[in-house]
């Protein structure tokens, strides 16, 4: 009986550890990001560093708007990717392309932070802006996703 009892606990720490690890594969994966472009098929691996995407001109004081696409960031509950808009020298748009969406939890928790990312990112004008409580994994994502635009953007 002894040996039956010894033999269970063991498998069950064994099915912890399994479990335990498995969703620290998960944490790690969401600091490796992967570059996706919407409108090309060019990729970059590598965490805060992505090609992105850019359309329009220059950003260096012009006038006319750039866009460039941020890190596709996944995490357990989905893919983040934004796409920030800069012209004159200034962030004046962001623009969430994908928000997690692997449960209707995870889409309620995108939809309430991702407006108030946007607007700390626009004030900030930059991705060093607080994470929003009860939406940490989404926010770290957007933040990683939008850095990595702005790093492609040189901005």
């Amino acid at each position: 009986m002894r040996l039956r009892a010894a033999m269970a606990t063991a498998v069950a720490s064994a099915g912890i550890l399994l479990a335990g690890w498995q969703s620290g594969a998960h944490v790690a994966d969401t600091g490796t990001a992967t570059t996706t472009s919407l409108s090309s098929s060019a990729t970059a691996g590598g965490t805060g560093t992505a090609g992105g995407t850019s359309s329009g001109g220059t950003t260096g004081g012009s006038t006319t708007a750039a866009t460039y696409d941020g890190a596709a960031v996944q995490t357990r509950f989905g893919t983040v990717q934004v796409q920030v808009t800069i012209q004159g020298g200034k962030i004046t748009e962001v623009t969430a392309l994908q928000l997690t969406d692997a449960e209707r939890k995870s889409a309620q928790i995108s939809s309430r932070a991702a407006p108030v990312l946007r607007s700390e990112v626009l004030q900030a004008q930059s991705a060093s802006v607080q994470t929003v409580g009860g939406a940490t994994v989404t926010s770290d994502a957007y933040l990683t996703s939008l850095q990595a635009a702005l790093d492609a953007a040189h901005f």
